[in-house]
């Protein structure tokens, strides 16, 4: 890989290129989307996504950006957390979910489910329409490897949070143990494309998915970057022993 391109699974593009490619991939898989998500891991990102918004803690009135939000799962997750969170200390302001994604087809899935409290903004992770200081909180699940500029969009995400927001970012990673990465790797390789090709009709999507996961940054790599884009008090929580992790930073 050169300054001149971008990985996109195990092949070497241009940026252009990749968001081009990127876009059609998830087009793709739009419609099972959800359901893939639930067969790959056997329902347990779910639980990993919920871990992620204990670490937010949502209250009451306060505004998330959830980039690469795709079906809103998380932001619904956010603002039903927050109303929870109400009602226990009497009447507030409701929270807002702002999904944001560079995919309209994700974008319209997720459309199915109706909430008023969610609002739905397709754009660019690296180039975010909304002005300095908007949100509470920053989130990204499941979609970082997946933003062609990728230090941009970290520095993007920093800029939108207010003083003390907080930043979250869920994302396949790299196990803990080399043994269990052969394992893992072995099921990676063999079950989920063929998975993807039975259910969603589309092998090559899921095998560029697992091919990004393996050229991801590990864990420590990618909290040096979120450093160098401006967060503090950045911390990694690894989930199923490596198989995702959870990275945090703070903006202060």
């Amino acid at each position: 890989m050169t300054e001149d391109t971008v990985s996109f699974g195990y092949s070497d593009i241009s940026p252009a290129e990749k968001s081009k490619r990127v876009k059609a991939v998830f087009a793709s898989v739009a419609p099972r989307y959800d359901l893939m998500n639930d067969l790959m891991s056997g329902g347990v990102h779910r639980l990993w996504k919920s871990g992620l918004i204990n670490r937010l803690n949502p209250q009451p009135g306060e505004t998330l950006i959830d980039v690469a939000g795709g079906t809103g799962d998380v932001g619904r997750a956010f603002v039903a957390a927050a109303a929870n969170a109400g009602r226990r200390r009497g009447p507030a302001k409701p929270a807002m979910a702002i999904i944001a994604d560079i995919n309209e087809a994700m974008l319209v899935e997720g459309m199915r489910h109706t909430d008023d409290r969610l609002v739905r903004v397709a754009c660019d992770a690296a180039e975010l329409p909304f002005g300095d200081q908007t949100a509470d909180a920053v989130t990204i699940s499941f979609g970082i490897r997946n933003v062609v500029r990728i230090d941009a969009a970290l520095k993007e995400f920093r800029r939108v949070l207010k003083p003390g927001g907080r930043f979250a970012c869920l994302e396949f990673s790299h196990m803990t143990s080399p043994a269990l990465q052969r394992v893992y790797d072995a099921y990676s390789f063999t079950v989920i494309p063929k998975l993807g090709e039975i259910v969603t009709g589309d092998r090559d999507s899921y095998q560029y998915l697992i091919e990004s996961i393996r050229r991801f940054p590990d864990q420590s790599a990618f909290a040096r970057r979120i450093e160098d884009a401006g967060f503090s008090r950045v911390a990694v929580s690894n989930f199923t022993g490596g198989v995702a992790a959870l990275h945090t930073g703070w903006a202060c």
